[in-house]
């Protein structure tokens, strides 16, 4: 039998820390300890855990399977610190809930780091800051995924997902001037630079991905006119005009695209992402993500120079 072929799916690495609530047993490990932890989850098994803060955006994105039955564009692995055996309670709450998740990997609480470019994992989703702090230290890319009171509308199908520029989708390139020069030099550079690509940063493998599911859905909706695309990708970041143009010339030079992109110049970002209701939302600044908690899920990226300045 042949090797199954992870390279032309999106992979997506997530804890159950992240796609399931696990507060109340990571209080019970703590209060406990791990023997105690493990009897826990043993008379527990059968009980579901509730869904966490990166459920709604994994499952509908598993959802999109049905685009090439039998030949999964999209693959979520569960990578989480428990043994096999404490495990079993998760895998089972994945069963319960009907997710197609078939694969994961127990370490026992070591870092599972090494294997998110192993499983050529797009994006690896966790609720363990220092997992993710780690992680892209290595250069992998990673998010920590922030509690949320978000609720979505479980009937509705579609998939938003919404990024932000620098130190996300483009390296911190802009930022680091930003930081040294303030505003003023920061646009100087972004406008002599304008036809000047950014290199790409540690997401935009996940967005070039994300851009194929919506070709395939837009391969469908021309055979099918009745069919209605799902997945929606906006760009959010504090850039104002004229330093959007390098943006927008960095996104196309990579080969990829957003369907909205909102241009702030410092307007609160949680005014946009109300309306909006992303399932998730990348921002390398914790700041920008807060704020937000009550109606969206964040994902901070703690990478580049406004990271090491505060050491979050």
């Amino acid at each position: 039998m042949p090797a199954y072929d992870l390279t032309d799916r999106l992979v997506v690495g997530v804890a159950s820390s992240a796609l399931f609530d696990l507060s109340e047993s990571d209080a019970y490990f703590r209060e406990h300890g791990e023997a105690a932890y493990a009897t826990y989850q043993d008379d527990k098994v059968d009980v579901p855990l509730a869904p966490g803060p990166a459920f709604p955006f994994v499952s509908r994105l598993l959802q999109l399977n049905d685009l090439r039955p039998g030949d999964p564009l999209v693959e979520v692995i569960v990578l989480s610190r428990n043994d096999a055996s404490t495990g079993l309670r998760v895998m089972r709450s994945v069963d319960h809930h009907g997710l197609t998740v078939t694969r994961a990997i127990f370490t026992q609480g070591r870092q599972p780091l090494e294997y998110i470019p192993a499983f050529s994992m797009s994006v690896f989703l966790t609720q363990n800051r220092a997992d993710v702090r780690a992680a892209v230290a290595a250069g992998h890319p990673a998010g920590h995924v922030l509690p949320t009171n978000a609720a979505y509308d479980e009937d509705d199908r579609g998939l938003r997902i919404a990024f932000d520029f620098d130190a996300v989708l483009a390296t911190d390139e802009s930022e680091r001037i930003f930081q040294t020069d303030g505003l003023d030099g920061f646009v100087a550079n972004e406008v002599a630079k304008r036809d000047v690509a950014h290199e790409p940063g540690l997401l935009s493998p996940l967005l070039a991905h994300l851009n194929r599911l919506q070709r395939l859905e837009q391969e469908r909706q021309a055979v099918d006119p009745t069919y209605e695309p799902r997945v929606r990708i906006a760009l959010v970041t504090a850039r104002a005009a004229p330093a959007h143009e390098r943006a927008v010339r960095s996104l196309r030079s990579w080969g990829v695209t957003v369907n909205d992109a909102f241009f702030l110049g410092g307007v609160e970002k949680a005014k946009v992402l109300e309306v909006m209701r992303p399932h998730l939302f990348f921002d390398d600044q914790d700041g920008h993500l807060v704020k937000a908690l009550e109606t969206v899920a964040g994902v901070h990226v703690p990478y580049g120079v406004a990271n090491e300045e505060q050491g979050t």
